[in-house]
């Protein structure tokens, strides 16, 4: 079993990397774990939806480049499935069982995935109608991934 996180934009703050780095060492126990950081692309005008539109195909060209030709792409989307954290980890042991050895999770840039990278997934996970920094998603991934592996091996994990 293999995970990708593919996400766009380097994380900066030392406490997100350590709390990333802490779940990526407990997930060592139940899968393999890749992290590939993608740039962004600097925004110069937000209020310019052409450029905008620009950025996020940009941006999507690079992720749509860094997905593996075999893996199962979930994108992180608002409009996607939300999930509680058993039917969480049940999706993943489905897709592990009957769909593909390797799953990429996908978090965009700032303004989101591109309609290409959108088309890609196989499917589309929200973990809240609200928007979170990437930075931020990217750690409550990492422990709702770990959460996951907990709750498919019957371990204990506190509530």
């Amino acid at each position: 079993m293999k995970i990708e996180i593919i996400s766009v934009g380097k994380i900066k703050e030392q406490y997100f990397k350590d709390g990333i780095a802490e779940y990526k060492k407990r997930l060592g126990k139940y899968c393999t774990i890749e992290e590939k950081v993608l740039n962004d692309e600097p925004i110069k005008d937000m209020d310019s939806e052409a450029l905008c539109a620009e950025v996020k195909r940009i941006e999507g060209e690079r992720i749509l480049k860094a997905i593996s030709p075999q893996a199962f792409v979930i994108a992180l989307d608002l409009r996607g499935e939300m999930l509680d954290s058993v039917e969480f980890a049940q999706k993943l042991d489905q897709i592990f069982a009957y769909k593909a050895g390797t799953i990429d999770f996908i978090i965009g840039g700032s303004l989101g995935l591109s309609p290409e990278v959108i088309k890609k997934a196989d499917y589309k996970l929200c973990f809240s109608k609200m928007t979170y920094p990437h930075k931020l998603m990217k750690l409550i991934l990492f422990e709702a991934i770990y959460r996951a592996f907990k709750i498919n091996n019957n371990e204990t994990y506190h509530k």
